[in-house]
């Protein structure tokens, strides 16, 4: 592993955390936030209370809201914004540093277009700009204080995953390349919304049966889309799907999970995303995978219950029965 400048555009717990990660591993890093105040609170506190309030910066870690500095001379681009955050970061990489290699950690269909992050980074990046994806199973706490963690580096240049694979792994945090990148970026999507339906089930008290029978057959949700959209069925065997959708559905610490708990509580969706206070890509994403899945002719009756549930249209309860009371199938046929 050689030492690597790295630009982390994004100061979320994250992009936080890895930033921590790779300096501790010896890479020059630079932690870059849009917020000035935020940054002007880092920089004096050596701390984010915003995101990891439990975690001190490292040292030589380098924070800026000065968006040139971060980037200039970076070997790597490490865009950790939320979906919505990353065709305006993109769009000001494309225009001052249009060779700077990128790879993104968010996760999720963008609101309006239903691209995935790949697609929208094609719209700005050169063809031989490297690009990819950072995705599987990771909570930011756990990479931040330095638990081991294995994650997928999705590219459809193989050559670009590898090479990075290689330059970011180190003895905490694995990586492994991997060149299907829709069949990566559907897992990191779908599952969220699959993680609110296990913790609508989990808070209605329906037990590890009812779990096991919903992420089992959720995951052959995300396969179906998967493929119907180019990507590869066992990709979704791997970390960037089971791995992702295990931790996300299962951990205590995952956002969408919670908010399938709150929903089983009786809450509403409004007073569930402000007691949250971070964004929980399932909300935002279940629409859209409803649309592109109805246009593509995939059946996903778990996510078309959670979409319903989420507007209000159905009952948490009501919608594990409508699930449960579906006509006998082919457990390997189409739903």
């Amino acid at each position: 592993m050689n030492v690597s400048r790295i630009a982390v555009l994004g100061a979320g717990a994250w992009g936080t955390a890895l930033a921590n990660s790779y300096c501790s591993s010896n890479h020059s890093v630079t932690l870059w936030s849009i917020e000035a105040d935020h940054v002007a609170e880092m920089q004096a506190e050596r701390v984010n209370r915003r995101y990891l309030p439990d975690i001190a910066l490292n040292e030589t870690l380098a924070i800026t809201g000065d968006f040139a500095t971060a980037c200039k001379d970076a070997d790597l681009a490490l865009i950790a914004t939320p979906v919505a955050g990353l065709r305006p970061t993109l769009k000001r990489i494309a225009a001052e540093f249009p060779a700077l290699p990128v790879l993104w950690v968010c996760k999720g269909f963008e609101a309006g277009s239903g691209k995935l992050p790949h697609e929208v980074a094609a719209e700005f990046l050169a063809p031989s700009t490297g690009r990819g994806a950072l995705t599987g199973p990771s909570f930011a706490q756990e990479v931040a204080i330095g638990l081991p963690c294995a994650i997928t580096l999705a590219s459809n240049d193989l050559a670009f995953a590898r090479h990075w694979a290689g330059e970011l792994m180190h003895p905490r945090l694995r990586l492994y390349a991997n060149d299907d990148i829709v069949g990566a970026e559907i897992g990191a999507a779908v599952k969220n919304v699959l993680a609110i339906a296990a913790g609508i089930s989990d808070g209605l008290g329906f037990g590890f049966n009812a779990r096991a029978a919903l992420l089992t057959r959720g995951l052959a949700e995300i396969a179906r889309l998967s493929t119907a959209l180019g990507g590869r069925s066992e990709t979704l065997m791997g970390l960037a799907g089971m791995g992702d959708l295990i931790l996300t559905a299962t951990g205590d610490l995952s956002r969408n999970r919670r908010v399938g708990l709150a929903l089983a509580e009786g809450k509403l969706l409004p007073q569930i995303l402000q007691e949250l206070g971070h964004v929980a890509e399932g909300v935002l994403t279940t629409a859209t995978v409803v649309q592109r899945a109805r246009s593509l002719g995939v059946e996903m009756p778990i996510t078309e219950a959670v979409h319903a549930v989420l507007e209000g249209r159905l009952n948490p309860r009501d919608a594990v029965e409508q699930l449960m009371t579906r006509e006998a199938r082919l457990e390997n046929g189409a739903g």
